[in-house]
């Protein structure tokens, strides 16, 4: 779980700082936990503050040994922007990261206008933001996902066509959420060894901290267009997301499929609740001092007698 909150190729906006190996988008297994550091992303202090205002309720840990809160007041939107996916007994949920700056923008103008429609929030939040980048192809998925809290986005990685001299290559810079990139560049050398992927010279990898470069040289009479759809097709560089917007809501009572819409009312609604509970926890200190102080100036008023 860690390890994850620390991938910014799993999460959009990832919750921990790491230091050391922590798996890479080719699969690499994160090294021991004796050999890595983790600490608290700045973003993250987003969803823990006012959490010493009696916020939320603390309840007892795995073992009885300590209490830890039922929940985060979580200021930060962050199933909305960092999604999720889960499964538990006969139910499951796979909901799309989404841009931080849209989503704060579409939690405004819900408060603006309650009767907003999904398809006027949908003007302002435009779709899914995956951290791996690609695109969305079939905007009646996101269409569907909005409106009924279910759909099915088809991912596809993005590609460009470099000249160099009368020679073209591909460029792959993005891929699909979820892809292995080791996985797909084996998938596309096995088609060139079967022959599906004619006139292709060579094949490699030349990503770095800059970003990813993946490069698949062409022969002169090759073209690019027709290669470019045999490689979607035929390989994850074209994938489906499936969405299912279920949550826990009444307090982790109750399993519901909720719209775009409905995601951002509970978001408003639990942090109405949070700066309720956090003011109460104030007054209740501002009175308990006043009540201090108020003995102070009478015990002053009769410091003759006292």
């Amino acid at each position: 779980t860690l390890v994850r909150m620390a991938q910014d190729f799993s999460l959009r906006y990832p919750l921990i700082d790491p230091q050391g190996n922590f798996g890479s988008i080719d699969g690499d297994p994160p090294a021991a936990m004796r050999y890595t550091e983790a600490r608290l992303a700045q973003i993250s202090n987003e969803l823990i503050e006012d959490l010493d205002n009696e916020t939320v309720d603390f309840v007892p840990n795995f073992d009885d040994s300590l209490k830890e809160p039922a929940f985060l007041p979580a200021k930060l939107p962050n199933m909305l922007i960092n999604g999720t996916k889960g499964i538990a007994v006969g139910m499951a949920t796979s909901m799309a990261p989404h841009n931080l700056t849209e989503i704060c923008q579409g939690i405004i103008a819900t408060i603006d206008d309650p009767e907003i429609s999904t398809e006027e929030l949908m003007e302002i939040i435009k779709g899914p933001d995956f951290p791996t980048g690609g695109s969305i192809i079939d905007t009646n998925g996101i269409y569907n996902a909005y409106t009924t809290g279910m759909g099915n986005l088809t991912l596809r990685g993005t590609v460009d066509t470099e000249t160099k001299g009368n020679k073209n290559r591909l460029i792959i810079s993005e891929i699909p959420y979820l892809v292995n990139k080791t996985t797909l560049i084996e998938s596309i050398a096995k088609l060139i060894k079967e022959g599906v992927l004619k006139d292709v010279r060579d094949l490699r990898d030349e990503s770095d901290r800059k970003g990813m470069r993946i490069v698949i040289e062409l022969s002169k009479k090759a073209q690019p267009v027709i290669l470019k759809n045999i490689i979607f097709k035929r390989t994850r560089l074209q994938t489906t997301f499936n969405i299912s917007n279920l949550v826990l809501i009444n307090e982790g009572r109750q399993p519901k499929i909720l719209n775009l819409k409905e995601l951002i009312e509970e978001y408003i609604e639990h942090r109405l609740k949070i700066i309720y509970k956090r003011t109460e926890f104030h007054l209740k200190k501002a009175k308990a001092r006043l009540h201090k102080v108020e003995g102070l100036l009478i015990a002053l008023n009769n410091i003759d007698d006292i």
